[in-house]
């Protein structure tokens, strides 16, 4: 209908995947490298979770489309079988002979053919993989079957490669102590988080390009209001895209305005402001504390009322907070997989990623200064203690005190809570992150190393994995070139980074500030906010900002940000994302940080 008046060949947004229009994120490519990791000689088993609608399939179709010499793939669309059908599916999909077993094999001469097939095929020098799609639904008993297929090897590997492709349940049904065998044998990890703005926006960009067309039509406002109401997930964000572009059409502009975005949204999915309806239905749901494969962070969203209950006695809890420092690092075993894989590490879509984004993020990986110094010469946390920034603890801890030291979620919660607002007490049930929002206080989510904690400069909540596949949760504090200060119901304790990295899933959430409405500022931008930020850049610079100060985001304004952003070993982009506003606020009285703001000036 309107492809004509925007000068479009085909449809940029239908829902249809069409290989065509495939935009692979940064955070998708890093998807992808697990999976390919996970077809190599050393692959063994690996777990791909994500919202409904983020491109898990379309990393799996990418996968497939690869040149895999050596490897041959048994694709599993429908989990929901018995044991018996289950590996029947698997056998048909490689094509393995059992017609000896008769119309009705049993389970063991499914096993038995398979392991031949198996032997043969490793004796060819090829390699097996089985995907799983929609994993989330496999039965107890089923998941036993997987279990038990991973033992089929030789005495140096694997015979069977399996993935894992499901929504954040999956995360829910291997955390369940009767499958901690399961669980344990999992060697790669990854959570497909949503685009962030800047990658929404260039996903936005390069569907409507190869659909025929370079003109902008959705500004930068239009562009803030489809994240915040899709969240970056990419089926809603088509979906959105479409409607927005119908209405633009019945109003006869060529430019999408936010107006038409929110109606659009109410229109089409349904959500309320900043919220896809999908997503919003998983979060409710989950009482994960973080969208992450080994985690709990997304349980901080549900807002457990026990949460509540903490905060409301707080002052027991009171003498746990007299200490202010610095911050940790990420999952050895991600960030190992990552690196194994090739997979890149720096976000390429222009611009910041604000909320929920890995340390992978554009322009946001670089250790700041306050790091650099603690670097140079303080390997001794006590050292550091006395340099301005790491809180005074014992020496030399190991991570057997550390787990033994470790507190409940709603404990370290409510901790780091009461660093930013010791009076603020939540009514019981409320959605914490939205709650701490009327506080002008915004979660931060992310997946990342120590060089991102450093350069956020936060305390910082992490999700540690045992052994045992057991979840752990602990309060960052500080951080030294080998050691991180972690605050637990002992006090602080200092611990090895090379320690702490075999069980920290790179995990992290943190909390920030809000000083303006916006999330996201770029050359064209106008208002208030634009005003606050001229004016915070002046200050930050010695200097009387301009009277009258212009409320328009111009090139002079991209400059001076940039400035700042290269200054704190951000990405220089001229873009305000979350992660500078959150590199803004470091020079508050009230803001909690790893490192004193003296200390980290470069």
């Amino acid at each position: 209908m309107y492809l004509s008046f925007f000068n479009l060949r085909e449809m940029p947004f239908t829902i249809t995947p069409d290989p065509a229009y495939l935009y692979l994120s940064p955070r998708h490519q890093e998807a992808l490298g697990h999976l390919l990791y996970g077809t190599g000689q050393y692959g063994g088993f690996v777990q791909l979770t994500g919202e409904v609608g983020t491109g898990k399939t379309t990393i799996v179709r990418t996968l497939l489309e690869q040149k895999l010499d050596g490897v041959d793939v048994a694709m599993i669309h429908n989990p929901s079988q018995n044991e018996i059908e289950f590996v029947q599916s698997i056998c048909d999909e490689l094509g393995v002979d059992y017609a000896k077993a008769g119309p009705t094999p049993t389970l063991k001469q499914l096993g038995d053919a398979l392991n031949v097939h198996l032997l043969a095929a490793h004796a060819a020098g090829k390699r097996t993989v089985v995907i799983i799609d929609e994993a989330q639904n496999l039965p107890r008993d089923v998941l036993e079957q997987v279990r038990l297929l991973t033992n089929l090897e030789t005495h140096k590997e694997k015979l069977l490669r399996i993935m894992l492709i499901g929504q954040p349940e999956l995360v829910d049904l291997l955390s369940r102590p009767d499958l901690r065998q399961l669980a344990s044998r999992i060697t790669a990890r990854y959570h497909l988080m949503p685009l962030s703005e800047a990658e929404t926006a260039e996903y936005i960009r390069h569907r409507l390009r190869v659909a025929g067309t370079t003109e902008e039509l959705f500004p930068p406002a239009a562009i803030h209001e489809i994240h915040k109401a899709t969240r970056g997930v990419p089926r809603l964000v088509n979906i959105l895209c479409d409607r927005a572009l119908l209405g633009a059409y019945s109003q006869g502009v060529r430019r999408v305005n936010p107006e038409t975005v929110r109606r659009a949204a109410g229109e089409s999915i349904g959500a309320v402001a900043g919220t896809g309806p999908s997503v919003e239905r998983r979060r409710l749901k989950k009482p994960d504390w973080l969208q992450l494969p080994q985690s709990r962070l997304r349980w901080i969203e549900t807002g457990l009322a026990c949460v509540a209950v903490v905060i409301s006695i707080a002052l027991v809890y009171q003498t746990f907070f007299a200490n202010r420092a610095a911050q940790p690092e990420t999952s050895e075993t991600s960030a190992r997989h990552r690196k194994a894989a090739a997979a890149p590490e720096q976000a390429a879509a222009g611009g910041e990623q604000p909320q929920q984004q890995p340390a992978t993020a554009s322009g946001n990986s670089a250790p700041k200064s306050a790091a650099s110094a603690n670097e140079a010469g303080a390997s001794d946390p006590q050292a550091q203690a006395a340099a301005g920034g790491v809180a005074s603890a014992p020496a030399g801890a190991d991570l057997t005190t550390l787990l033994q030291s470790s507190q409940t979620l709603p404990v370290v919660m409510s901790r780091l809570i009461r660093l930013w607002d010791r009076d603020t007490v939540l009514p019981s049930g409320a959605n914490v992150c939205r709650e701490l929002s009327q506080h002008k206080l915004e979660c931060f989510k992310g997946n990342g190393e120590w060089a991102d904690l450093r350069t956020l400069n936060r305390p910082a909540l992490l999700s540690l994995t045992t052994g045992r596949g057991e979840q752990q949760h602990v309060l960052l504090r500080g951080l030294t070139a080998t050691f991180a200060s972690i605050e637990t119901g002992r006090g602080t304790i200092n611990v090895p980074l090379d320690q702490i990295d075999t069980l920290w899933t790179g995990e992290y959430l943190l909390l920030w500030r809000r000083e303006i409405s916006d999330n996201y500022l770029a050359q064209g931008s106008r208002g208030a906010s634009v005003v606050w930020l001229r004016t915070r850049l002046a200050e930050l610079d010695g200097k009387a900002p301009p009277n009258p100060v212009s409320d328009r985001f111009d090139t002079e304004l991209a400059q001076q940000l940039k400035k700042f952003q290269s200054t704190h070993e951000l990405q220089a982009d001229g873009v305000l994302g979350v992660r500078t506003l959150i590199a803004l606020g470091d020079h508050a009285t009230d803001t909690p940080m790893l490192a004193s703001p003296a200390a980290s000036a470069p």
